[in-house]
C-alpha cells in the first residue's frame, strides 16, 4: 500500500515527537496529529513555540520546520482517519485504578475506544500501528475489533513500540539504536520500513512478530528500571560500610559485560513508563501462574519505592527527628532533566512523605509550572487541596525557593543547578544548613568546603 497521509491519534509524549520527526524526513507525506483535548491541539499550534506542551530539547525547531507544512494537529478524528491509509494509536495507557488487575495491569479502555472509532469511520483499507506502550497481545483485541465491522475493508495491524528516553526523545529519534516493527503482513510492514528508511539504515530496522514487539518494548524498560533498582541497592549498602557508590559504579560499569549506562545511583526512577510496564509485565506473569517471574520483577518496584522512601527518612532522621514547621527548599520536580513530565517523578513522593511531617516545602523547577506540582499533590489524594497549597509554595527563583530553608532536597539532576552561587545561598540558608542530594549532582568535597552538611545517596 503506498502511503501518503498519516494520522496519528494521541498528541502526547510520544506522539507528538514522534510524528514531528516522522513529517521531518518524509516531506511527501501529510501527517495530522489528532486528539481530543482541545486544549492540547491549541498549544502545538501555538505560533508561540514556548508554550508548546512538550518540552523536549530540539523539539520546537522540528515544529516550526514543518508544522502547517506536513504536519498539523486537530481535533476533528474523524476527518483524519477517514483520509489517511496509515493510522498510529498513541494514546495513554495508564495502570487500572479500578477493577480487576487495579494497580498492575494496564487500562486499555483509550485503546479500544480508538479501534471502534477507526472500525466506524473506515471507508478504505488501512495499516493501523500500535505505538502505545501495550500489554503482550492487545493486537488481538485491536484486530478482532477491526475484524468485526461488518465491512469488506482490510485492516493490517502492525506494532511499532517506541523506544525514547524523555529529555533525549528527539535524538533517540533522529538516531534510533533500532526501530521495532511486528505485524502479520509483509506488505504492510514494508509500508512502514519505507517510511523510517529515508533516515534509519535498513540494518537497524528489525522485524518480528506481533507479540515479540509488544512484549520487547515492556522488557526492555523492564531491564533499564532493573539496573537503576540494582544499583540502589548497593547505594544503601555503601552508605552503612563506607563505600562509595560513584567508585563501586565505575568499577563495575568498565566490565564491557556490563557497561556504564544506568548505573548513576539516585533517589530513584519515575517517568511513565518504567513502573507502569513493569507492573504490567508483573500482572500478564501471574495471569500465568508464573509467580517466581512475578516476583523476582516486582522486586524492582518495591525497591524503587524504598529507595524514595529512606531518602525522606534519612532527611528527617538527620533534622534531628522533626521537620514540622521547617521550610524544605525542594530543587527539581520533573522526574528527570530537560523535560517537563512529572508522571511518577520521586519528588512527588518525598515531598508527600515531608508534608506528613508538617515540613513546609519550597519547591522551584525551571520547567514545571506552580499548576503541575499542586495537582500532583492533589493526585495523591492524601490531604485536602488545601492542606497542600498551605504546605507547599512553588517559587520561580531558585535562591528564593532556597532562602531561609533549614535543607535543600535536589530531587532532578538539572545542569543549572550545578551552576548556582551556593556560597549565597548557604548565607540565606539557616543553620546548620544541609544538602540532600538526591542526583549525587553537586560536588560533595567543595558543598563541605562552603559550610554545608552534605548528604548523597551511596556516599
Amino acid at each position: 500500500m503506498k502511503i501518503t497521509k498519516i494520522c496519528c491519534i494521541g498528541a502526547g509524549y510520544v506522539g507528538g515527537p514522534t510524528m514531528a520527526v516522522i513529517a521531518k524526513n518524509n516531506p511527501h507525506l501529510k501527517i495530522t496529529v489528532v486528539d481530543i483535548n482541545q486544549d492540547r491541539i491549541d498549544a502545538w499550534n501555538d505560533s508561540d513555540l514556548s508554550k508548546l506542551p512538550i518540552y523536549e530539547p530540539g523539539l520546537a525547531d522540528i515544529v516550526k520546520e514543518t508544522r502547517n507544512k506536513n504536519l498539523f494537529f486537530s481535533t476533528n478524528i474523524d476527518a483524519a482517519i477517514d483520509e489517511s491509509e496509515m493510522i498510529f494509536i498513541s494514546v495513554n495507557t495508564p495502570t487500572k485504578t479500578y477493577g480487576k488487575g487495579k494497580g498492575m495491569a494496564s487500562d486499555l479502555k483509550y485503546i479500544e475506544l480508538c479501534a471502534r472509532n477507526i472500525a466506524e469511520v473506515a471507508k478504505t483499507d488501512k495499516i493501523v500501528v500500535e505505538k502505545s506502550t501495550l500489554p503482550v497481545r492487545t493486537a488481538e483485541a485491536i484486530k478482532s475489533i477491526l475484524h468485526n465491522t461488518g465491512s469488506d475493508i482490510n485492516f493490517h495491524i502492525l506494532s511499532n513500540p517506541e523506544f525514547l528516553a524523555e529529555g533525549t526523545a528527539v535524538q533517540d529519534l533522529l538516531h534510533p539504536d533500532r526501530v521495532l516493527i511486528g505485524g502479520e503482513s509483509e506488505a504492510a510492514i514494508d509500508s512502514l520500513v519505507k517510511i523510517y528508511n529515508t533516515w534509519v539504515p535498513e540494518a537497524k530496522i528489525l522485524r518480528t512478530n506481533l507479540w515479540s514487539s509488544e512484549l520487547s518494548k515492556l522488557t526492555a524498560n523492564a531491564f533499564l528500571a532493573q539496573r537503576v533498582s540494582s544499583i540502589n541497592a548497593i547505594s544503601e549498602l555503601c552508605e552503612l560500610t563506607g563505600a562509595n557508590i560513584n567508585e563501586v559504579a565505575k568499577a563495575i560499569g568498565m566490565d564491557s559485560r556490563i557497561g556504564p549506562k544506568f548505573l548513576q545511583a539516585s533517589i530513584g526512577f519515575g517517568g511513565s513508563c518504567f513502573q507502569k510496564d513493569i507492573l504490567n509485565l508483573v500482572y500478564i506473569a501471574r495471569s500465568y501462574n508464573l509467580n517466581e517471574v512475578a516476583d523476582y520483577w516486582e522486586q524492582v518496584i518495591i525497591m524503587n519505592d524504598h529507595q524514595k522512601r529512606r531518602f525522606s527518612e534519612r532527611l528527617i532522621k538527620t533534622l534531628y527527628d522533626t521537620v514540622s514547621g521547617k521550610k524544605i527548599g525542594v530543587l527539581g520536580w520533573a522526574f528527570k532533566k530537560d523535560t517537563n513530565d512529572t508522571r511518577e517523578s520521586a519528588a512527588i513522593y518525598v515531598t508527600d512523605h515531608l508534608l506528613n511531617e508538617q515540613a513546609l516545602l519550597s519547591v522551584y523547577d525551571p520547567k514545571v509550572s506552580r499548576v503541575k506540582i499542586q495537582s500532583d499533590l492533589n493526585y495523591l489524594n492524601t490531604r485536602s487541596e488545601q492542606e497542600n497549597n498551605d504546605g507547599v509554595t512553588v517559587e520561580t527563583c531558585p535562591y528564593e525557593a532556597l532562602k531561609n530553608a533549614h535543607a535543600v532536597a535536589i530531587m532532578t539532576e538539572w545542569d543549572e543547578f550545578k551552576t548556582y552561587d551556593w556560597k549565597k545561598i548557604y548565607t540565606d540558608m539557616k543553620k546548620p544548613a544541609f544538602i540532600f542530594d538526591g542526583r549525587n549532582l553537586l560536588d560533595k568535597s567543595e558543598m563541605k568546603a562552603i559550610g554545608f552538611d552534605y548528604y548523597a545517596i551511596g556516599q
